[in-house]
């Protein structure tokens, strides 16, 4: 299109070309994908709809998106804003899928408006009580992971179920975010709490079938709230900032770390109220499973988070297998003698680099056997991993600071291992990836410039056959 010889009528052609690009840009964002797909799917629609891409500028903040297009006489600028911010796996792989068969099957602007509306009138695969009970039974799993037995489990979940619905309830009504997940925190808590006297108290340990006495009664509190920690903001986070898309990733980790303090503020309030002593430092997190039962917790975990992102269930199996390579993969690499377990004892920040690798290097295989983004299996697929009883546990011995030597230690060990972690599952998603595209950036752009010249030479067919 040449901005010097544009009429009314290619005017507002681009301006609605535009307004689609910005539509789709924020659709995504709304969806929590990394701002490189979101680059890269709007791009896409643009070679598509023969926007020189030379003239074409994009800006992607956190809250606003910016199109300019403009040449050395006429300059065109859109702005819109991004206000949800949930997570939705299903819809990104929509949009990604979407762009290829615009240009697949010429899309004019306004089909490609039709399906990007249709895509956003879709209603998730989970109903709110099934996401709630994905999401309780996700925190269980970590709670195996914790080291807790199959009781307390059952436990874990059962508090993080009513809490999660907590807060789906209170955010349905308009709630402050921050404020439903201190709510969400403190009631998991308290219900935590409340289970450890099945086991603890004699009387009701009595009259209950063995099957429900845990013997590690307090590891519920530890994982209960744990459906709060945003896992998929923080892995964009880091991604973004490998990336050199700075500013949009310092808002997202913001934003986590705001999330994370609602949650401790709402766990430190539920343990001051039921008189719990320290039970965040003292409690060990060292599990002694077998790796059958590490795979079946981390199976869950991963299944479990996927229906919160709205991961379509016929990749919920996939990414089971996924969260099993990566947990077990960490576990072996973490885990040894020293604590009593089978591995090779190389520590928790090696272990997790060594997993998010490992399925990062599988799922940019697996995009192609099942035509899915990478970020839609590799995510879920290393959501167990993340370390967030480490975060919550630094954040409160900042908070439940009382002046006993040692408290300032405790806080930044457990804040640098947390860092740490997510630093290195951030790099092994996003690097690996990287390389991998570079392998295969050929093929995907001779695939791509090949439908692009395909559709060309279709319409060249039709004006000469009109003439």
């Amino acid at each position: 299109m040449d901005n010097n010889s544009m009429n009314v009528s290619d005017v507002a052609t681009l301006h609605r070309k535009l307004d689609l690009l910005l539509q789709t840009g924020c659709f995504l964002m709304d969806c929590s994908a990394d701002t490189v797909m979101i680059v890269r799917n709007m791009k896409r629609v643009a070679d598509h709809w023969e926007l020189d891409e030379r003239l074409l500028n994009v800006y992607i903040n956190y809250n606003v998106l910016m199109l300019n297009y403009s040449n050395n006489e006429k300059s065109y600028t859109k702005f819109q804003k991004c206000v949800k911010h949930g997570i939705d796996m299903d819809a990104v792989t929509r949009v990604s899928h979407l762009t290829w068969r615009a240009i697949k099957y010429n899309y004019d602007v306004e089909k490609y408006a039709e399906e990007l509306d249709r895509i956003k009138r879709m209603p998730r695969h989970y109903t709110p009580w099934q996401v709630a009970t994905a999401a309780g039974f996700a925190c269980g799993g970590f709670c195996i992971q914790f080291g807790c037995d199959w009781p307390a489990f059952f436990y874990a979940s059962v508090a993080a179920i009513l809490g999660f619905r907590l807060r789906m309830f209170l955010m349905a009504k308009g709630a402050n975010n921050y404020i439903s997940i201190c709510a969400a925190a403190f009631v998991s808590t308290i219900l935590a709490w409340l289970s450890s006297f099945i086991s603890l108290s004699p009387t009701l340990a009595h009259a209950m079938p063995s099957c429900v006495i845990s013997d590690t009664p307090w590891h519920p509190l530890l994982a209960c709230a744990l459906f709060i920690v945003p896992g998929v903001p923080l892995i964009n986070f880091v991604s973004d900032m490998l990336n050199g898309h700075i500013q949009t990733g310092l808002i997202r980790a913001l934003n986590t770390l705001l999330m994370v303090i609602a949650m401790v503020f709402g766990i430190t309030f539920a343990i001051d109220f039921c008189g719990i002593d320290n039970f965040v430092h003292d409690l060990s997190m060292v599990p002694h499973h077998n790796y059958i039962e590490f795979a079946i917790a981390a199976a869950i975990s991963a299944i479990g988070f996927s229906t919160i992102f709205n991961t379509p269930r016929q990749l919920l199996p996939i990414i089971a297998v996924g969260g099993i390579i990566a947990v077990c993969c960490r576990n072996f690499v973490n885990l040894g003698p020293s604590t009593g377990n089978t591995g090779l004892d190389q520590g928790i920040v090696i272990g997790s680099l060594a997993g998010s690798t490992l399925i990062s290097l599988i799922c940019a295989m697996a995009t192609h056997w099942f035509h899915t983004p990478h970020q839609c299996l590799s995510i879920p697929s290393v959501i167990p991993m993340v370390p967030g009883v480490l975060m919550y546990r630094a954040l409160f011995a900042f908070v439940d600071m009382q002046g006993v030597v040692g408290e300032v230690t405790a806080g930044m060990h457990y804040f640098i291992m947390a860092s740490l972690i997510i630093l290195v599952i951030a790099a092994g998603v996003a690097v690996p990836n990287i390389f991998i595209r570079r392998m295969w950036q050929n093929k995907r752009k001779i695939r791509y410039y090949n439908l692009l010249m395909q559709r060309r030479r279709e319409q060249a067919a039709k004006v000469r056959a009109s003439q």
